[in-house]
């Protein structure tokens, strides 16, 4: 091994001590001109690269790497006077998401909801994953020092914090997401409302009826017929096409204004009483998570007033007119009201028509009109023709399909190769008779035989009947019968 001097070593340590100070040197002088010529854009976006770099490269060896770059959005409940959507939809959201790690959460249930809602409680938090990437909800609860006035003045809102560089993810995709999953949850927990015109109340507004008259709200009650289309006892074929109807209307918001024409459907149900016309009202309600509103036409006055109770219904809603062939002024355009009744009513169905048909159905949207009727025949027809009336629904006696059905559901009868079941599907086509009179007859007995024999004893019944031919007694004319003689060139001194 060579050995230097002490003459040498310090030649050396001075060379090296050069070389530093001249690369220094370079590097100041490079930095000065950097920093005066690279503008700040390229400058950050070089350091973000580095910093990245160097995170990736410490991630490799430490099992705990510095921890990305946050930010927070503050999501608060108000948006000035109304409430925010986002903080709305982030509530139901955030239910669906499971946190072993949370200490407390807040349950509740009120009368009208079906389960328990779980939330979150003050300052607890929620992680949620969306594409890849982490987000942390908070929810805070600010209140106020003085209880007297905690009600109007604490504060809630939520803390939304992510990985900076997702900003536009969370605006552009996870947000929408929230957004939407939360209406697909509301929309399958709401509940139904059926309303009815309820707490009569005095006007003094100026009407086409004179003056002051007596007005009515909507009363609403949940509507909690349990009738579905899985249930229902008519023809497969049929209830199919309606359910695709459905579908079809109420995905074409679009389409139904680029046509130009307003965003409604209108059906008719017609057919014998008994036959599942309310029960076909109620399925759909059910199906589509629509409010039904349940007019009587009795009870309105004049054209106004029904214009005024139909506008004040919502989107998204059924209105149904049950009877349609018993209601005031509603049969013939042309018909003259009889005695005095031109003084006590001007409700016509000239009215009704331009309020489902004319410009007055443009004042809403995705809504349904459902007329009923036991007699078809007897409505005008201008009621009848598309765009008032655009569906025609038969609801005929029961079938053998439709049997089937109704046993499945009042006996939980599956086995459709049953000899009784066959006798009574044989007997079905033979007669007439409603789902409700087969309805009836299949409750009277827990025992599956004994109903199933009452049913098979009804339709038996019924069928003789049918083959009965009444006898019809007819008075013997004597002048009818002088006639006939002498038509056929006969006399007789008897008569």
């Amino acid at each position: 091994m060579k050995m230097y001097s002490a003459a040498e070593m310090q030649s050396m340590a001075t060379n090296i001590f050069s070389a530093y100070a001249s690369v220094a040197a370079s590097m100041m002088l490079f930095r000065s001109v950097a920093y005066d010529l690279i503008p700040e854009p390229i400058k950050a976006a070089v350091f973000s690269a580095l910093s990245r770099f160097f995170q990736l490269y410490l991630a490799r060896f430490f099992k705990n790497p510095l921890p990305p770059e946050t930010i927070t959005m503050v999501v608060d409940e108000k948006c000035g006077i109304t409430r925010n959507q986002i903080y709305a939809a982030a509530e139901v959201y955030l239910r669906t998401i499971d946190n072993p790690d949370s200490e407390r959460f807040k349950v509740n249930k009120s009368s009208k909801q079906k389960s328990i809602s779980v939330s979150m409680d003050k300052d607890e938090q929620v992680v949620d994953h969306f594409n890849g990437f982490k987000l942390k909800w908070q929810f805070v609860l600010i209140e106020p020092d003085n209880q007297k006035s905690r009600r109007h003045s604490e504060k809630r809102f939520f803390e939304l914090t992510f990985d900076k560089s997702r900003k536009d993810n969370v605006l552009k995709e996870y947000l929408p997401h929230v957004m939407a999953k939360a209406k697909e949850i509301k929309d399958k927990e709401r509940a139904v409302k059926l309303y009815t015109r309820d707490c009569p109340f005095d006007t003094d507004d100026d009407d086409d009826d004179g003056g002051g008259h007596r007005g009515w709200h909507w009363g609403c009650i949940n509507l909690d017929h349990p009738a579905t289309f899985d249930i229902l006892a008519m023809d497969p074929c049929l209830k199919s096409s309606i359910i695709e109807d459905l579908d079809r209307f109420v995905r074409r918001r679009d389409y139904y204004k680029k046509v130009g024409k307003a965003w409604k459907r209108g059906y008719l149900l017609y057919g014998p009483p008994g036959t599942g016309k309310s029960s076909l009202v109620a399925a759909m309600a059910n199906y589509l998570k629509f409010d039904v509103y349940d007019m009587d036409l009795s009870s309105l006055r004049s054209n106004s007033e029904l214009r005024r109770i139909l506008l004040s219904t919502t989107n998204r809603s059924i209105i149904v007119i049950e009877d349609i062939d018993c209601g005031l002024g509603m049969v013939n355009r042309d018909a003259k009201p009889k005695g005095d009744e031109s003084s006590k009513t001007k409700l016509t169905l000239s009215g009704l028509l331009n309020f489902i048909d004319g410009l007055w159905s443009t004042c809403g949207d995705e809504r349904i009109v459902i007329f009923t009727t036991n007699h078809k025949e007897k409505l005008d027809p201008a009621l009848l023709r598309p765009g008032r009336m655009d569906s025609h629904i038969h609801m005929g006696y029961c079938t053998p399909e439709g049997f089937d059905i109704l046993a499945s559901n009042y006996l939980g009868i599956e086995d459709r190769n049953k000899a009784s079941c066959q006798e009574i599907r044989s007997c079905i086509r033979e007669v007439d008779i409603t789902p409700a009179e087969i309805a009836e007859h299949l409750m009277r007995s827990e025992d599956v035989d004994i109903a199933l024999e009452g049913v098979l004893d009804l339709l038996k019944k019924k069928k003789n009947e049918k083959t009965l031919v009444p006898f019809e007694e007819k008075t013997f004319d004597i002048g009818e019968a002088k006639e006939m003689i002498e038509s056929d060139g006969l006399e007789d001194e008897s008569f």
